[in-house]
């Protein structure tokens, strides 16, 4: 998410200093993307500049400045809402460059890379998925409280539990997109084993493995023959249910 278009966002609701920003802004995605306050700073100084944004009086007691939108800036706000996120421009993914130079180096394990990192990747899925689950969650028993301590270790700010009402609704938003992302990772990563596992298994080309394969085709033949003469087995129990 865009930190400029966020702020403006936020404004559009009011006038607000900078740290009131940046918790507001936190609150409502998750603590996925924290901000620190300099940065707030610095954006607010470009908005300014760029007129979208201006102080709203003098400083107050504790010396904070609020901010409010200009004219300009509610139509940015109303031309950013209205536009679709450019994904024309990829961002760097370091898991893909990570792959992308370990098959082209000389003596990488890929196939140990990829395995350490679908662990890790499956891993951090288990923990989205509960922190979903546990979202109401009810009073933890002592392996729940553990395994809540073990989360916000990995997770950090992520993890922390998060009101009901319309911030609660933008956090769950937020962790599903992250589940989303992470299970279309983790099935790229079987996806990456499959090919490895294919291009390891592909025979060399040449008069050897020509040879090869005209000598075992009437053996081949045979057994399509004696398939055809077999009944099909087709299952009656397609949802996998044992009785």
């Amino acid at each position: 998410m865009s930190v400029r278009s966020g702020l403006l966002a936020l404004l559009a609701e009011g006038e607000k200093y900078g740290a009131q920003l940046r918790t507001e802004f936190e609150a409502r995605t998750g603590g996925t993307w924290p901000l620190n306050v300099g940065q707030v700073y610095t954006t607010l100084d470009r908005l300014a500049r760029d007129g979208l944004v201006e102080t709203a009086g003098a400083p107050d007691a504790e010396g904070r400045i609020a901010y409010r939108l200009t004219p300009a800036g509610h139509t940015e706000l109303g031309t950013w809402w209205s536009t679709p996120v450019d994904r024309s421009s990829t961002p760097r993914d370091e898991l893909a460059i990570k792959l992308a130079l370990a098959v082209t180096a000389p003596d990488v394990d890929v196939q140990r890379v990829v395995q350490t990192q679908r662990t890790a990747t499956l891993r951090h899925l288990h923990d989205l998925t509960r922190l979903k689950r546990e979202a109401l969650p009810p009073p933890p028993g002592a392996a729940q409280a553990r395994a809540a301590v073990d989360a916000v270790t990995r997770l950090g700010a992520l993890a922390e539990p998060r009101g009901a009402g319309d911030n609660g609704l933008a956090w769950l938003l937020v962790l599903e997109n992250l589940i989303f992302a992470t299970e279309a990772e983790a099935r790229w990563l079987d996806h990456v084993e499959t090919m490895l596992a294919r291009r390891t298994a592909t025979p060399a080309s040449g008069p050897t493995a020509s040879t090869t394969t005209h000598a075992t085709e009437p053996s081949t033949t045979a057994n399509r023959t004696e398939s055809r003469h077999e009944p099909a087995v087709v299952s009656t129990n397609p949802g996998g249910e044992h009785s």
